[in-house]
């Protein structure tokens, strides 16, 4: 081995020794269980996720931050990749506009939801909480 493969394995040995003595939650560690906390499985988050969309009743809307306010955004992929059937058009922006346009507004004005031009009226058609 030269002199270069040698460094190279000094340096990543001496790497993997301190992250092993001083990772959080790792022998040696401070471990926080509040400051640590294991995120829930991808799986049972997005069920959440469809479990929410689904109770929306005809005539109302949520928005994607009233479904995940923490992760709205993994609202709209969990819509658009699951193969569930989920009443997907009555999850709105937060400035109450159709994220598919015509095709969801047509849904939304047949079962009755306010709207404000081409808007839902969120003062009047957001379900509360």
């Amino acid at each position: 081995m030269d002199d270069h493969g040698r460094r190279a394995r000094a340096v990543l040995n001496g790497l993997a020794s301190v992250t092993r003595a001083g990772a959080p939650g790792g022998p040696g560690g401070p471990y926080d269980p509040d400051v640590h906390k294991p995120a829930p499985p991808a799986q049972q988050r997005e069920a959440r996720i469809v479990e929410r969309v689904r109770s929306i009743p005809k005539g109302f809307v949520r928005t994607y931050g009233d479904i995940d306010p923490a992760a709205p955004r993994l609202v709209g992929r969990v819509l658009a990749t699951t193969h569930e059937k989920v009443p997907w058009h009555r999850v709105v922006r937060a400035d109450g506009s159709a994220a598919k346009g015509e095709k969801q507004l047509a849904r939304l004005r047949r079962e009755g939801v306010a709207l404000r031009g081409n808007r839902v009226d969120l003062a009047n058609a957001r379900l509360p909480e």
